[in-house]
């Protein structure tokens, strides 16, 4: 097909205006940052000539906060300065803020009204911004002008400059290893250090304008957290300055008690939101304790129905998420404990099998467990006897039913959360272990002698010791192929080659 000279300028125009927004938004500057939100969007932003600083107040409480005296300090420090206050909504009561310099922002939106912009990032004109808790006072331009002086003058992995916060939580060194692909954030002490990963406290943090709108989440809250959890996955860093320092104000937070009861219902319930966004669903504290972020026994799974054997998340380049492994664990300890109880010969199969003998526990992108047990034993437990006409939930809310999908039964972590153990029945014939049914999609589902379980052998797995076949090397082998153990590869690789 011939084009038209008319059509063929349209082209040519389209070409360079795409080429113009790539420029913009994707290439690296100087200081190799990325371009704000990628190739295909045009950057909103301050111009590469922008100076001065923009105090941003983004953490506070609508119903008690020191926002306006905030404001009201940084501008009587730096004259003619600009200050945004970032909101969720409308805040109500309304902030008494000081003019002129003082911007409202409210990510909801407000209909009908242009008293409240939607998008703060169209409010930054300035190089830089000053992220600072509710409360502070800046009480002199010198502050300003030196944390300025040290960012310009910081290099290589480093994107902002910190000063802590005279308060009950004075701002410090924290690292942060942030694990995507496994879901994890790792928090430990860093005494003495100056560079780290976050700030752990209260601290007002330096850093350009440009390096805050190239997060992915710039205003999730609470801020600092997911300020330093966005820059951590990326390898950047935060210096220390603790020759500065600012002051903070009384706040009705800490001295009445149904405000501070409020806020901390509010932090939590963020903490929680920000991780899921984020994609972290296990943080392991400087103090050594867990907090998780994912499912539980009262929420449904992490991900949804499997797919030619490979869960969504392994599209997206992560594993199991460590919420569901614990499930499944916990799953895992309970069905063998019943098992044993009752005297049912059981063995770890398939990939469970293969996780005791590479791992010790559950491959870290598995999403089930799998254990075989005698066809004849089943009378000797009652729930895969009940569970044979209808699925029955046990006294500490796992649920037991025959599964669909086969002559198999299924234990699930709970009624809503699916996460399962698969108990396959075998019964032997001719010397030979063999099912009812096969699941022909499973290659490694297959007969096998019955001298691999006489006598059971132990390995441990999912943190206890289990049942498994003796000689298992040999078993798996028949079972996957030489060299399984050593050579471990996704359920169905070849669904990878598209992403």
């Amino acid at each position: 097909m011939r084009l038209s000279r008319l059509q063929w300028i349209l082209l040519i125009a389209i070409a360079v205006n795409l080429a113009v927004m790539y420029s913009i938004s994707g290439k690296h500057n100087k200081d190799g940052h990325a371009g704000t939100l990628g190739a295909w969007f045009p950057y909103c932003g301050p111009s590469k000539t922008a100076i001065g600083t923009t105090l941003v107040l983004r953490e506070f409480e609508d119903f008690a906060n020191g926002v306006p005296d905030t404001a009201a300090s940084f501008l009587r420090a730096r004259p003619g300065g600009s200050v945004l206050v970032v909101s969720d909504k409308l805040p109500y009561p309304p902030l008494r803020l000081p003019q002129p310099g003082t911007s409202l922002s409210c990510l909801a939106g407000l209909p009908g009204t242009s008293s409240c912009q939607s998008r703060p990032e169209l409010l930054l004109t300035s190089a830089f911004v000053l992220l600072a808790p509710d409360g502070v006072h800046v009480t002199t331009a010198a502050q300003l002008e030196y944390m300025e002086q040290m960012l310009q003058h910081l290099g290589g992995r480093v994107f902002a400059v910190a000063a802590p916060v005279l308060s009950e939580r004075p701002g410090h060194c924290i690292h942060l290893k942030v694990k995507v692909r496994e879901w994890t954030a790792e928090y430990r002490e860093a005494a003495g250090v100056l560079d780290c990963e976050a700030i752990d406290g209260d601290a007002v943090v330096l850093l350009r304008t440009q390096d805050l709108l190239n997060l992915t989440q710039p205003w999730l809250r609470p801020h600092s957290s997911a300020l330093f959890l966005q820059t951590a996955m990326r390898g950047m860093r935060v210096r220390l300055l603790p020759d500065v320092t600012f002051t903070m104000a009384p706040s009705a937070l800490n001295t009445v008690p149904h405000f501070r009861f409020k806020a901390e219902a509010l932090h939590r319930e963020r903490l929680h939101k920000m991780h899921q966004r984020l994609g972290i669903h296990l943080v392991n504290g400087a103090d050594g304790r867990e907090h998780w972020y994912g499912c539980s026994k009262v929420t449904a799974r992490c991900f949804g129905t499997v797919l030619d054997d490979m869960p969504s998340y392994l599209y997206a380049g992560r594993w199991t998420p460590p919420c569901c492994l614990h499930a499944l664990r916990s799953t895992t300890h309970h069905v063998i404990a019943q098992l044993e109880a009752a005297g049912v010969r059981y063995w770890l199969e398939g990939g469970s099998l293969l996780g005791a003998a590479r791992h010790g526990d559950i491959i870290p992108w598995d999403y089930d467990v799998d254990v075989g047990i005698y066809l004849e034993d089943v009378k000797k437990h009652l729930l895969l006897q009940r569970a044979a006409s209808n699925a029955v939930e046990d006294e500490q809310g796992f649920l037991w039913e025959k599964a669909r999908e086969g002559d198999f039964y299924r234990v699930h972590y709970s009624h809503t959360n699916r996460l399962h153990v698969d108990l396959w029945p075998f019964y032997p014939h001719n010397g030979l272990m063999i099912r009812e049914s096969w699941i022909k999609s499973h290659p490694q589902d297959r007969a096998f002698p019955e001298s691999f379980l006489v006598p059971l052998d132990k390995l441990g797995f999912a943190g206890i010791q289990a049942n498994v076949p003796n000689n298992h090397r040999q078993f798996l082998e028949l079972k996957f192929g030489r060299g399984i153990i050593e050579n471990p590869q996704f359920p169905n690789p070849a669904k990878l080659r598209f992403f």
